[in-house]
């Protein structure tokens, strides 16, 4: 029999005869380290533990520590379990797949009557079950026609569709939990019992076509969460129910900042409150971008299916624009035009307008540009996931030997904002050239090493990103972690050497020939709509006063306070801060809660005593009680607060 060698992590190596498997490999390490093994990753590769083994190469045995596997193994068997359940209680429900999903998993069933909530605490208590009883999971590859006529034989048709899917003619593996049967790529857990009973919870049920086509049957999927242990998935629940709080939707109700409507899919409609909120953070951006050596252009919205086809857009991302088709005077054809998605060919064009020079270099360009991208209906997502949006988008223009520098300054920079908006970390990724992409394997082996150097210079070792580049270029994901332990992918950077060549940019460089440049493309916040609905909720509405679309509310205990009331509304506008009048015929009370509810950070109530000292009883939004302070230390106060971050 043949050898085959195996490199463990601490950079020992055994030899081990071929077709050995990671549990055999595990219990020749340790019987302890056997009893903990719940799968091996081979060559980076996330294997089971049944696995046969045939080549050399680098093993590292996973247990229930490694929380990545682990917990795609507990999600991933969970979802099988679930499938279980449901067939047993249902014998005449049909499945179909169960992929492992953010914090859990989802599964789709055939069935004609709806699943109820009694249901799913039905098949919790069915999975329970099937988990104590301990049951081994095993596998087996099998053939395609094989597979076919077994899942025929049981009335599957939506697993002989996924298997007629399947490109190639590769075998297909088979696994079983106990006597249920699914086809899966696998790894899969040793036994039901591995799964922890109770750190598992079905959430919900929501409808969703067969492979995500209209045309198709509507199944039932259901969502479950699941976690190493009860405490993990306490503090998930517990997560849960402070983003319901948190629901920029709700909060957006309660504090009157915007609303959707059907005419309109994905368009935002700004109310005052929630204008206020836009306008102070594109102020900010824009002091800072100018602070940063930024210069501030704008572009047109309807741009000609020439320049998409040039800058490759039309090929390569036409099914997310929207198309403009116009009649013009005289005209054999229509003129076909789009609606930008992105600002980056309309930012060459301004670069092309003139000679440029290499001592015109770095160029950072700026725009606050109106973007549409077709998104379906069901991703959208509030203000979240729209189809109209204002990046906050700047390209620079600069030399190959500019690109560390300029990465260097923009993470600088992208920091200094990220801190003042209320996010002091954040983990950056790497995300590497996509399947379908423009340019040569020889100009993405540049781009990319340029970026990681950059990267690593300026002090950070991103994680990697695989496959998630543009198709111009790979690209640095900055993830925010908001107050609740969210993450956000809101900034990126990116490196680009395909679109100046595509769109014939170029500079006279220190030699006098012609150059290409290289363009960076950044956006810090991503889209003012994403960016505020993330403000909105990690700070639950209750955003510092700056940002405040509402700062201070002046309320009058008695009418007689009335005059003086709009007295110290003048005043606070005077020193610049948001402020208005409640001089309603409503007890004091009544208007403390109803602003409170609309997250005003600041009430002044003003009754007789007030009136007669110039004074105000401050009450600040979450605080008990409230104090009292002469005007003029209340405005001086105030005044601070509301000053933006890079003017206080």
């Amino acid at each position: 029999m043949s050898q085959i060698s195996l490199t463990f992590p601490d950079g020992n190596s055994r030899d081990y005869p071929a077709g050995i498997t990671a549990a055999e490999v595990a219990q020749s390490i340790a019987p302890s380290l056997a009893k903990k093994a719940i799968s091996a990753s081979l060559d980076g590769r996330h294997i089971d533990l049944a696995w046969p083994i045939n080549d050399s190469g680098s093993i590292a045995i996973n247990t229930m520590k490694d929380d990545a596997p682990a917990l795609e193994l507990i999600r991933h068997d969970f979802a099988h379990v679930m499938a279980r359940a449901v067939q047993e209680i249902w014998p005449d429900v049909k499945v179909t797949i169960g992929p492992v999903r953010d914090y859990g998993w989802f599964y789709d069933f055939d069935r004609e009557e709806p699943f109820t909530p009694e249901d799913l605490g039905q098949i919790e208590a069915k999975m329970k079950q099937i988990i104590n009883a301990r049951e081994p999971v095993r596998t087996e590859v099998w053939d395609r026609d094989r597979a076919v006529a077994y899942y025929k034989e049981r009335g599957e048709p939506f697993k002989v569709e996924l298997i007629e899917r399947i490109p190639g003619d590769e075998d297909l593996r088979m696994y079983w939990h106990g006597d249920w049967q699914d086809l899966c790529r696998g790894p899969h857990l040793q036994t039901t019992g591995q799964l922890p009973a109770d750190a598992f919870k079905l959430t919900h049920v929501a409808g969703a076509y067969w492979l995500g086509d209209s045309s198709r049957p509507m199944l039932q999927r259901i969502y479950g969460v699941a976690f190493r242990n009860k405490d993990e998935l306490k503090a998930h629940l517990h997560m849960l129910e402070e983003a319901a709080k948190r629901d920029h939707r709700k909060l957006g109700r309660e504090m009157d900042l915007f609303h959707m409507q059907e005419e309109a899919p994905g368009q935002v409609f700004w109310h005052p409150n929630g204008w206020n909120i836009y306008v102070a953070l594109q102020d900010y951006m824009r002091r800072r971008q100018r602070e940063g050596g930024y210069v501030e252009v704008n572009t047109p919205q309807v741009v000609s299916r020439k320049l998409w086809e040039e800058s490759g857009h039309w090929e390569n991302y036409q099914d997310h624009m929207f198309i403009v088709e116009v009649d013009e005077e005289h005209a054999k054809t229509k003129t076909v035009n789009a609606l930008k998605p992105m600002n980056c060919p309309c930012h060459v064009q301004i670069f092309n307008v003139g000679l440029k020079s290499y001592r015109d270099l770095p160029l950072r360009m700026a725009e606050f540009g109106s973007c549409n991208r077709y998104e379906p209906s069901g991703a959208l997502h509030g203000i979240m996931r729209v189809r109209g949006f204002t990046q906050d988008d700047a390209h620079i223009f600069c030399t190959e030997d500019q690109i560390e520098s300029e990465t260097i300054r923009y993470i600088e920079f992208l920091t200094r904002v990220y801190r003042d908006l209320g996010f002091e970390d954040f983990r950056v990724k790497f995300a590497t050239r996509p399947e379908t992409r423009a340019g040569s394997d020889e100009i993405w082996d540049k781009a990319e090493s340029a970026l990681l150097a950059a990267t690593r210079a300026s002090g950070i070792e991103p994680e990697i990103n695989p496959g998630e580049g543009a198709f111009y270029g790979p690209k640095l994901e900055f993830v925010l972690t908001d107050a609740i332990g969210r993450d956000w992918q809101c900034g990126t950077h990116q490196v680009d050497f395909v679109l100046p060549e595509r769109l014939d940019a170029s500079y006279i460089g220190e030699d006098g020939a012609k150059h290409r440049p290289v363009m960076l493309h950044r956006a810090t916040l991503g889209s003012f709509e994403r960016f505020i609905g993330i403000l909105i909720e990690n700070f639950a509405g209750k955003l510092p006063l700056w940002l405040a679309p509402r700062q201070v509310v002046v309320a009058s205990i008695v009418s007689d306070a009335d005059d003086y009331v709009h007295d110290v509304v003048s005043a606070l506008s005077a020193a610049g801060i948001r402020a208005e009048a409640d001089t309603r015929n409503e007890k004091i009370n009544y208007k403390v809660r109803e602003h409170s509810v609309a997250k005003v950070p600041v009430i002044l109530a003003i009754g007789m005593k007030e009136v007669e000292e110039r004074t105000v009883s401050m009450r600040r939004l979450d605080q008990q009680g409230s104090r009292s302070i002469s005007l003029e230390e209340a405005i001086s106060q105030l005044r601070n607060e509301a000053n933006p971050p890079d003017l206080g």
